[in-house]
């Protein structure tokens, strides 16, 4: 497969970290690594930046990269991925047919062969959509619980605390969405897929599929620790020292 656009979403508000998507990540602008994974992806023809923020559409363009100008509903904290990647297509790329891949600017840190993956799984199956899963790890909804008012701690669903399971090792797998890569149909984004579910994910189709990615693999910058973390993992493999950049 190798027509897909990538659709890269660089929000420039951000409650828990503001300018997230071009804060320094070992030494580069943050959205400039997900802008290499996207261009470095065999599978994906044309990559398009939708954006409000004028540091990330600087930085875009300076890569080379196609620049869509996100208007300010579509930028707000109600806005949602499915609506920005649909106006992102009908504004700037209206003519394209095939898959489509969704990436976030603030996931700076993300497997090499990871998008084609998910492009190659959304292609052999002929499903609607392919998403990456990493393993909950110690955060397992088992675990979960409600504090309440009074101190007293209780299961969050269910009569037993932590389902009476207190070893790691113990509990069931599980996972959740990483943010790593959303590979689509266009009929999956456009609504256009019979039987999907009705909601806020109906854009994905009635056949989601997804890839999973290991403990850490991909980093979603959401807060401060998320970006140390990020920063420490690239200058590690990249071998930039602390304080210098690329």
């Amino acid at each position: 497969m190798s027509n897909a656009l990538a659709i890269i979403l660089a929000r420039r508000a951000s409650r828990g970290l503001p300018g997230k998507n071009w804060a320094p990540v070992a030494g580069r602008p943050c959205v400039c690594w997900t802008i290499d994974d996207a261009l470095s992806a065999r599978g994906i023809e044309r990559v398009l930046v939708s954006t409000d923020a004028p540091e990330v559409a600087q930085i875009a363009r300076s890569m080379g990269v196609a620049v869509c100008a996100r208007p300010d509903h579509l930028a707000n904290d109600s806005a949602t991925v499915d609506d920005a990647a649909r106006h992102a297509l009908h504004t700037c790329a209206e003519t394209h047919t095939g898959p489509i891949v969704l990436l976030y600017a603030n996931v700076p840190l993300r497997p090499p062969t990871l998008i084609d993956r998910a492009l190659d799984l959304l292609e052999s199956t002929a499903c609607d959509s392919v998403q990456s899963y990493a393993p909950v790890g110690k955060h397992h909804p088992w675990w979960t619980c409600r504090l309440d008012t009074d101190a007293r701690v209780r299961p969050f669903e269910g009569d037993r605390l932590h389902h009476g399971v207190h070893r790691r090792q113990d509990l069931p797998p599980a996972c959740i969405p990483d943010g790593g890569v959303l590979c689509l149909t266009r009929d999956a984004l456009e609504l256009r897929v019979p039987g999907a579910p009705e909601g806020p994910h109906a854009f994905l189709g009635a056949d989601h599929r997804g890839i999973p990615t290991a403990e850490g693999e991909v980093v979603d910058i959401d807060t401060r620790i998320d970006l140390l973390v990020a920063d420490a993992i690239l200058r590690e493999r990249t071998g930039v020292p602390a304080g210098d950049t690329l």
